[in-house]
């Protein structure tokens, strides 16, 4: 009987076998041509960026493209907003010339390609910019990334992205010193000359957006140490004497920037007016800021005479 049964049993397994093969999940890779076009797409990228090649940029990314850029507070939707979170002016700048840098570079290292389909692959690297600074080079940006690259009409194109600072990297950054534009300085030495007068003028609106809940205040000749209620408390008291603030200079400042606090060592001038007199008072000080979106918030200073 087992003898009659083995040729069926084996007719109907040979059978089942291409049907077990049908349902594979992940099929086999489709090989070292399509990870070198990918990593060569992905290349092309890192290129048109240094570039600035606009257009480039906008062709080697789907139409429905969609994922996270670093600061992405959303999923991004389309290229038409691709462009934009990446501070292209589109569709404006569409046919701009490129301007390339040859004093700026990318990298790629652990680079990984996983093929889900034979139209569908997930690539997963680190990239560096790095921009030559004297007879070297110096990384300004390292990024942990994902990509999603899709085949349409026989060309891989990447279709989605998840991008992010390398966390490690971002730590290390801001624990270093950095160095200012003159743009970025004065606007830092504008919120602290604001933050001033606001005071003196008893601006209650403008005190309450440049000093946070969380001030501290050490001043000339007191004992205790002020919060933000008295910090306000103590501009209405100014405003209710009658006295002006007539005069204010800052004769010199230094700045030590570290991520998105700021330090500020300076001399101060000041001339109040009361009852028809006028008093000058100097001293130095040292003050904090901190930027909090697009920002800066007061959150602590230290003044004293001088002497």
């Amino acid at each position: 009987m087992i003898a009659k049964l083995f040729p069926v049993l084996l007719v109907l397994f040979s059978a089942a076998s291409p049907i077990r093969a049908q349902v594979r999940i992940v099929p086999e890779d489709p090989g070292k041509a399509d990870r070198d076009l990918i990593r060569a797409h992905i290349e092309s990228i890192f290129q048109a960026f240094i570039d600035w090649d606009v257009d480039n940029i906008y062709a080697t990314h789907s139409e429905d493209w969609r994922g996270f850029l670093e600061g992405s507070r959303v999923p991004i939707k389309g290229i038409d907003e691709y462009m934009r979170a990446n501070g292209i002016d589109w569709p404006k700048d569409k046919g701009s010339k490129p301007v390339p840098n040859p004093d700026r570079v990318y990298k790629i290292r652990d680079f990984d390609v996983m093929f889900y389909s034979p139209e569908l692959a997930v690539a997963s690297f680190i990239g560096e910019f790095e921009n030559k600074s004297g007879g070297g080079w110096v990384t300004t940006n390292r990024l942990h990334i994902m990509d999603v690259y899709a085949k349409r009409k026989g060309r891989w194109i990447q279709v989605g992205s998840h991008t992010v600072v390398d966390p490690a990297w971002r730590a290390e950054q801001a624990s270093m010193p950095a160095t200012l534009p003159p743009r970025a300085r004065q606007q830092i030495l504008n919120a602290r000359e604001a933050v001033w007068k606001a005071y003196f003028s008893n601006d209650r609106a403008a005190l309450e957006k440049l000093i946070p809940d969380e001030t501290i205040a050490i001043e000339e000749g007191s004992e205790k140490w002020s919060d933000r209620a008295a910090i306000l408390a103590g501009a209405r008291r100014f405003a209710e004497s009658g006295a002006n603030l007539v005069r204010l200079e800052f004769p010199k400042t230094e700045m030590q920037i570290y991520g998105n606090t700021i330090i500020i060592y300076t001399t101060y001038v000041t001339e109040i007016e009361a009852n028809g007199q006028r008093i000058t008072t100097t001293g130095r000080g040292t003050e904090i800021f901190v930027r909090r979106g697009n920002d800066l918030v007061n959150v602590g200073w230290h003044l004293d005479s001088g002497k």
